[in-house]
């Protein structure tokens, strides 16, 4: 999953990298290296907002001209896609932990971006909820 980013030059110096999917994801740095490097950061940070405050979190639109991508680990972009699927359904954490036949612990951590997860676990997950995780290579 790779959202478009865009790079503005800092009149005061640097690089500003903003995501027009993710508004909340803003970061910065001395040069286009550093400030690339720190939007990946920038974006994990920014989707905690929607994980904690069970929303929708908006799929990467394609890019356009002078726009960067900044891909997710893949890890992240299938606990993206696990929101996203649960709230579509209106299933809470308890009632997949339910269906998963998991305790609910399990599946909040499954939930945490800061916890790491086997992509095995989420796509577990998905297929509880009636949908299969497919992985492609473009």
């Amino acid at each position: 999953m790779f959202y478009p980013a865009v790079l503005t030059e800092d009149p005061a110096g640097g690089f500003v990298v903003s995501f027009r999917d993710i508004p909340e994801a803003l970061t910065q740095g001395d040069d286009e290296k550093e400030a690339l490097e720190m939007a990946e950061d920038a974006l994990i940070n920014a989707l905690d907002f929607y994980f904690d405050d069970q929303r929708p979190v908006p799929l990467p639109s394609k890019a356009k001209r002078g726009e960067r991508l900044v891909g997710l680990p893949l890890s992240i972009a299938a606990k993206v896609l696990l929101l996203n699927e649960m709230l579509a359904q209106n299933i809470r954490p308890a009632d997949l932990a339910r269906r998963m036949k998991v305790l609910p612990q399990e599946v909040n951590r499954l939930l945490s971006l800061d916890h790491k997860t086997k992509i095995d676990t989420v796509a577990l997950a998905l297929l509880s909820l009636g949908r299969r995780f497919e992985l492609t290579v473009a």
